[in-house]
């Protein structure tokens, strides 16, 4: 049994994100694999967590430990970070109280392999080359500064967009920086591993997606499914998602609700933006805090993805497919997948594209059920979460020599 500190910038439990869910996936995925697991985590104001609403099994085995932080942006805080050289979405994740509990951790404890859950934890590699001999890994979450730049190129050209692209500029800096110091990473996706290696990661690279536990999502509910209903889940705090919810509503919607008028739209996730809550379009729906994330994909039919910005995987889709539901996306919303257009989800990427798939399927039930089945065939093959991470403890004993 190999010995892994897996650090990461938000408290995993309730998994209720996309970050969230891979990390305490991975999590549980390592300890089924019995490696010997400690998980370090920041537990940030956003997105606070108590460590008692943790379940204890779990606690126990991936001995967690997490530190508070507030790592709110501000505008205080971004205008003092232009005097420095680091990117702020980096900068804020670094503190003393993290640092101290870290240095504790690597002092009194070998490990084998140190797992980083994004670019941003980057920030405490020198701290653990100081302290540590074991294998640093950056699970990338996403290839960052492309999710940025993604998100840049739709800015207007103002001040924000100015200093969006110089944070960006930074961003990439340090990701290059990262990359020259860790041992090893692994993508979430083999769009992302193609990408490393365009930016020229010459070392050892395992693209490993996030797993789920395929059977408990498709354990039946005692709810009513809604009949033509289309939703989008998602973190609503994230730009692209924002961005991506807005997309639909202005471009679509007008024709999916002419040809269906019964059809309703169902906008769901934490963090929403307060404009949200003053949609005035008919038959759209505001959802806020969803309590139960099974019961409210079983309640729904049509999942859809429109989304033009970002990197690595949407956890969203995994769950979703997971769930057995009819998912349209855009392509660059399903990067990552290896999915089957028009057989376990359907692509679209022009509105007018995306708007005639999502009619067709509210009006087509043969072909929305058809889809619901391939989703749940191809997620049961592809997705258990104890086989896509015993793969990757295979990639770390190769690393290792174990």
């Amino acid at each position: 049994m190999f010995s892994i500190l897996q650090i990461s910038n938000k408290a995993p439990f309730p998994a209720n994100d996309g970050s969230s869910i891979a990390i305490y996936n991975m999590a549980k995925g390592l300890i089924g694999n019995h490696t010997k697991l400690h998980l370090l985590t920041i537990n940030t104001k956003k997105h606070f967590k108590p460590d008692t609403g943790i379940p204890q099994d779990f606690k126990e085995k991936s001995q967690y430990t997490s530190v508070y932080k507030n790592t709110n942006t501000s505008l205080c805080g971004a205008f003092l970070n232009l005097f420095s050289d680091r990117s702020y979405f980096v900068s804020r994740f670094y503190f003393k109280e993290f640092k101290t509990k870290l240095i504790e951790l690597l002092s009194q404890n070998t490990y084998d392999l140190i797992q980083l859950e994004g670019l941003f934890m980057g920030v405490y590699i020198d701290t653990i080359k100081k302290y540590s001999n074991a294998k640093i890994v950056l699970r990338a979450h996403n290839v960052e500064h492309f999710i940025w730049r993604r998100h840049i190129i739709h800015e207007k050209f103002n001040t924000k967009k100015i200093y969006l692209s110089l944070q960006n500029k930074r961003l990439k800096k340090f990701e290059l920086e990262v990359m020259s110091k860790v041992d090893a990473i692994v993508p979430i996706t083999k769009t992302d591993e193609d990408e490393f290696k365009k930016l020229g990661f010459k070392k050892p690279l395992f693209a490993c997606i996030t797993g789920v536990d395929v059977k408990e999502y498709q354990l039946k509910l005692e709810v009513v499914e809604k009949a033509k209903t289309i939703f989008y889940f998602g973190s609503m705090d994230w730009l692209p998602n924002q961005e991506a919810a807005t997309w639909f509503l202005t471009h679509c919607w007008e024709d999916i609700h002419k040809a269906v008028p019964e059809a309703k739209f169902i906008i769901a996730g934490r963090g929403m933006p307060l404009e949200f809550f003053h949609i005035t379009r008919p038959n759209v729906m505001i959802v806020e805090n969803v309590e139960n994330g099974k019961a409210f994909f079983q309640q729904h039919q049509i999942m859809v993805v429109p989304l033009w910005s970002g990197s690595g995987l949407r956890i969203k889709i995994i769950e979703g497919m997971a769930h057995g539901k009819a998912i349209v996306s855009t392509t660059i919303g399903a990067e990552g997948i290896i999915y089957t257009d028009k057989k376990n989800i359907l692509i679209a990427d022009s509105a007018a594209e995306f708007s005639q798939t999502v009619i067709a399927l509210l009006k087509q039930d043969e072909l929305r059920h058809n889809l619901e089945k391939n989703a749940a065939d191809f997620a049961r093959r592809e997705f258990d979460n104890f086989e896509v991470v015993s793969k990757l403890v295979q990639f770390y004993k190769d690393l290792l020599h174990v």
